[in-house]
């Protein structure tokens, strides 16, 4: 792994105004029930997964309100409240879930006010350490038709400026996004999709490494494609291992006693050292592998053949 300056003695990485974190975090997202709507199937397993990961030594945690909706929050504050000294907890606004497979923009100023509120008050806190204005430029979602990106990013900083929001981040944005972002606040983190099998987001990454920003890619284990069991009719397009590229995937995955989401997470790390990693489970199984992925050294050989998986 590449040294960084933004690193400090314990390898942990800036990620805004003081605030120092380990490279493997987790995101909340599958904690909710499946597609992140309404209860999770086994509340027990979704507290318990929290309070592991804090045992562990996970210092970024990954949410939203409207994973669930609310329902991720509310079980952060549930496990973890009153939380951890060194735990930071970062989260996203501007989409609203109308139901169980409805993403929508919501970026208006006044939508995006009542949602680092309700951000606030199911998680319990005064300030929020990081919020992700999450914007429309992956296809998950259109645009919101009443508010331009300026807008939007304008009244997310005017919630730093009155001290609800410690730093901010951008998710799903372009690079003239970024930069039109930042000349008007200062931004600490991306949260684009990025891995092994999709690379679109490879001028962002650029950028952010060029101007010392915190690179958190979404869907670090492609949502699921790599599982050699997955339906292939639940992979997106682009997405599935051709015979090729699964043999060379579970090739250096045997060598290392690993399976091939620990080497995906760990091509990740290698691949950029500003580079942080959120991947999520409601599973204590998947929660212990994926935080062992942090002790997976790849060789420079292992890390190019992995860095032609996607031509």
């Amino acid at each position: 792994m590449t040294d960084d300056s933004r690193q400090d003695a314990a390898g942990r990485l800036a990620l805004g105004e003081g605030l120092t974190v380990g490279r493997l975090g987790f995101g909340a997202m599958r904690l909710p029930g499946p597609g992140s709507w309404g209860p999770p199937q086994d509340r027990g397993a979704a507290l318990a997964v929290l309070r592991r990961a804090a045992e562990r030594g996970v210092e970024h945690i990954d949410t939203s309100d409207f994973y669930g909706p609310r329902v991720a929050n509310e079980l952060i504050r549930e496990a973890l409240h009153p939380y951890p000294e060194r735990l930071v907890i970062a989260t996203k606004v501007g989409v609203r879930r109308d139901g169980p497979r409805a993403w929508n923009a919501a970026a208006t100023p006044d939508a995006l006010a009542a949602q680092v509120e309700g951000n606030l008050e199911r998680l319990g806190l005064d300030r929020l350490d990081l919020v992700y204005l999450r914007a429309a430029n992956d296809g998950m979602f259109p645009p919101d038709a009443d508010a331009t990106f300026e807008e939007s990013f304008t009244a997310l900083a005017g919630q730093r400026e009155r001290g609800l929001i410690r730093n901010l981040g951008l998710s799903g944005v372009t690079v003239e996004q970024l930069e039109q972002a930042r000349a008007l606040a200062p931004v600490t983190a991306v949260q684009n999709r990025f891995h092994l099998l999709d690379r679109d987001s490879a001028d962002v990454l650029r950028y952010c490494e060029e101007h010392g920003i915190a690179f958190v890619p979404y869907f670090p284990l492609a949502a699921g494609a790599l599982r050699a069991d997955l339906d292939p009719a639940l992979i997106p397009p682009g997405w599935g291992l051709g015979p090729g590229q699964a043999a060379t995937l579970d090739a250096i995955a045997a060598r290392h006693g690993a399976t091939r989401a620990q080497v995906a997470l760990a091509w990740l790390l290698a691949h950029a050292p500003h580079i942080l990693l959120i991947p999520g489970t409601g599973s204590l199984a998947h929660l212990e592998e994926n935080l062992a992925a942090g002790s997976l050294a790849l060789g420079d050989d292992e890390v190019a053949e992995l860095d032609k998986l996607t031509g």
